[in-house]
Formats: structure tokens, C-alpha cells, sequence
């Protein structure tokens, strides 16, 4: 089972809302995979995450790492529990959303 924190799971409805109102049923099928991908990669090394997007190096906080899958970067941490703390679209603005 995929843990996300209710800020992720927000994250998610937003953007599955988003894709919904312009009709693109492939992009929400990607956004699911992508995090069954990222869920899949954690679980197999929770240590295998970057401590922020490449592009966006200034959102790293103590505690998060961040993997991508398809065109999704997502965080999670590993402490209190393993869960996912946010979903962004890779050209989403990050600093601004996270």
C-alpha cells in the first residue's frame, strides 16, 4: 500500500482534477504510475533518493529525499514512517508549491 501524507494525497487529487478538465485520461494513467514507480524504488532502498530536484536544489530539507519517476518528482520521508510528503509535475514551479 502507497502511504501519502494528506498534503501528497492533495497534490495528487489537484493535478488528477487538472488532467480530468482538460481530458487527458493518459496523463492521469502516467501520474499513477509514476508513483507506483517512485513507491516501488523507495521501498527497494529508501536511501535512494536526492536530498532535492536537480533544478531546484533549494527546496532540500532535513529528513526528505526526493526520486523521479516519469515526469514527477517526488518526496518522502523515512521517520516517524515511511511515507510520500509531495507530487510535482518536473515542470512545475517547486519553490513556490513544496
Amino acid at each position: 500500500m502507497i502511504v501519502l501524507t494528506p498534503r501528497a494525497a492533495q497534490q495528487v487529487r489537484a493535478l488528477r482534477q487538472h488532467y480530468e478538465k482538460l481530458g487527458r485520461p493518459e496523463a492521469t494513467r502516467n501520474l499513477v504510475t509514476a508513483i507506483e514507480t517512485a513507491w516501488k524504488q523507495i521501498l527497494a532502498d529508501p536511501a535512494t533518493g536526492l536530498p532535492a530536484p536537480r533544478p531546484y536544489p533549494n527546496v532540500a530539507k532535513p529528513g526528505r529525499a526526493w526520486v523521479q519517476a516519469g515526469r514527477y518528482w517526488i518526496a518522502y520521508v523515512t521517520q516517524p514512517s515511511l511515507g510520500i510528503v509531495a507530487v510535482v509535475y518536473d515542470a512545475a514551479n517547486i519553490p513556490r508549491r513544496v
